[in-house]
C-alpha cells in the first residue's frame, strides 16, 4: 500500500530568513509604540487600515511574489510567509490588502490576461487596489458547484445577475472576482459550466448590503448583481474553467498563517496574564503552544510546495481544518480562565475572540467539507 503524506516536507533551512523576521519584528515594535497596532484578534479580517497597508507597501512587503515587470518585488513565497506570519502574530491591521495580496495576486499571475495583470498587479503592490471574493451564495454553503449567479453573453462582454454573501470588505474594496454559471447545470458534471469575472464593485447594477455581526462589527456583506456588465477583457481565465481555477485559488486561501494565528495574540496575552498571576496557571497553555508550533511547520511546508509549483490542495485543507480548530480552542481556553478578578482589557480580548469563534471553521470552506477533501486526497473516497 502506497503511503500518502498529508503535508509535504519542509525542504528549506528554517533559519535562513531570520534576518527578515527580525526586520519585520522591529518594524512592528515601532508601529506598536506609535499606537498603530492594538493586538486585536482576527486582525486579517476585521483590521482594515489603509494607512498601515501603505506603510507595508513602502517597505516592499506587499505583492512580494509579483514579478518586477508588473511592479512587484520578485521574492519568494517563503519570504512572504515570514512577513505575513509576523504581521498576524502581532495582531496588525492587514484586512485592507489581505485578500488581494494572499489570493488575487497568485490567481492573476496564473490566470489573468495581460490587461488584468498590468491594471491590477502594480496597484496591489502599491497598496492602492483592494479586492474581495465573490464565491459564496445564499443557500449554497460550501457547495460552490450549486452557485446560481448567472453570466449571459452580450455584445462586447457579459451581464451578470445573482447574489453573493459573506463577502468580506466588499463595501470598501474596489473589485471582486466573481464565480458565475455560464452554461446550464449538467447533473452528471455539476462543476462544468462555471466561469470567473473581475467585477468592478462600483459598476452600475451592483448593490452592497451590510451583514452586521453579533459584535456590531461590519466586515461581511451581501452583494447583489443586477445585470452588471463586464467587458470581455475582464473575463478571468477561461470560460467554463471556473471550477478548476477556484480550487487552485483555495490552496492559497486555506493554507496560510491566518488559518491558525487569528487568536495567537490572545494566546500570547494569556501567557502573560498567567505569568503575572492575573489568571490561573493551566497546563493546556503548553499544549496549545505546541499545536501552534506544529501548524507553523505545516503551513511553512505548504508555502514551500506552492513555491515549487507542487499540488497542495490536500495539505492546505489539513492546515485549515487543524488550524481553525486550534484558533477556536484558544478562544474557549481563555474564556474558561476568566473570572471576577480578570483584568478588563484581557476580558474584552477574550470576549471578542469568543464572538469571532463561530466563523473560524466556516470561512474558506467548512471543516466538514474539507475533511472530505482530505479523504479524497488520500484515496479514501
Amino acid at each position: 500500500m502506497t503511503k500518502h503524506r498529508l503535508v509535504p516536507v519542509v525542504g528549506d533551512d528554517p533559519h535562513s530568513l531570520d534576518d527578515l523576521r527580525t526586520e519585520v519584528r522591529n518594524f512592528l515594535a515601532e508601529q506598536s509604540a506609535e499606537g498603530k497596532i492594538s493586538r486585536g484578534v482576527d486582525s486579517w479580517l476585521t483590521g482594515w487600515d489603509e494607512d498601515f497597508t501603505r506603510a507595508l507597501a513602502e517597505r516592499g512587503w506587499l505583492g512580494m511574489t509579483v514579478p518586477t515587470e508588473y511592479g512587484g518585488h520578485g521574492r519568494s513565497f517563503l519570504e512572504r510567509f515570514v512577513i505575513t506570519e509576523e504581521l498576524l502574530a502581532a495582531g496588525a491591521p492587514v484586512a485592507a490588502h489581505w485578500i488581494a495580496d494572499r489570493q488575487i495576486v497568485p490567481a492573476l499571475l496564473k490566470y489573468g490576461n495581460e490587461i488584468q495583470k498590468r491594471t491590477f498587479l502594480p496597484a496591489i503592490v502599491r497598496g492602492e487596489r483592494f479586492f474581495a471574493i465573490g464565491m459564496s451564495e445564499p443557500d449554497s454553503g460550501s457547495d460552490l458547484a450549486s452557485v446560481r449567479t448567472k453570466a449571459t453573453r452580450v455584445d462586447g462582454g457579459w451581464t451578470i445577475s445573482g447574489t453573493k454573501v459573506w463577502t468580506s470588505g466588499a463595501h470598501l474594496a474596489h473589485a471582486f472576482i466573481c464565480l458565475a454559471r455560464t452554461s446550464p447545470v449538467d447533473s452528471t458534471h455539476r462543476h462544468d459550466g462555471l466561469s470567473q469575472f473581475v467585477v468592478d464593485l462600483h459598476s452600475v447594477g451592483v448593490g452592497i448590503r451590510p451583514i452586521v455581526s453579533m459584535s456590531g462589527d461590519h466586515h461581511f456583506n451581501e452583494v447583489v448583481l443586477d445585470d452588471v456588465f463586464v467587458s470581455d477583457d475582464m473575463v478571468f481565465g477561461i470560460i467554463g474553467n471556473g471550477w478548476q481555477q477556484v480550487t487552485s485559488e483555495l490552496s492559497f486561501e486555506r493554507s496560510g498563517p491566518e488559518r491558525f494565528l487569528s487568536t495567537f495574540t490572545l494566546l500570547a496575552e494569556t501567557a502573560e496574564q498567567m505569568g503575572s498571576g492575573e489568571v490561573p496557571r493551566h497546563s493546556d497553555l503548553g499544549r496549545l503552544v505546541a499545536r501552534i508550533s506544529g501548524l507553523h511547520q505545516m503551513s511553512t511546508a505548504v508555502a514551500g510546495a506552492l513555491e515549487r509549483h507542487e499540488p497542495a490542495d490536500t495539505a492546505a485543507a489539513v492546515v485549515k481544518v487543524l488550524g481553525t480548530t486550534t484558533e477556536g480552542d484558544i478562544a474557549d481556553f481563555a474564556d474558561l480562565l476568566t473570572g471576577d478578578g480578570t483584568p478588563d482589557s484581557y476580558r474584552a480580548m477574550v470576549e471578542r475572540a469568543v464572538v469571532q469563534r463561530p466563523g473560524f471553521t466556516l470561512r474558506g470552506g467548512t471543516n466538514e467539507v474539507l475533511r472530505g477533501v482530505v479523504a479524497r486526497g488520500l484515496g479514501m473516497r
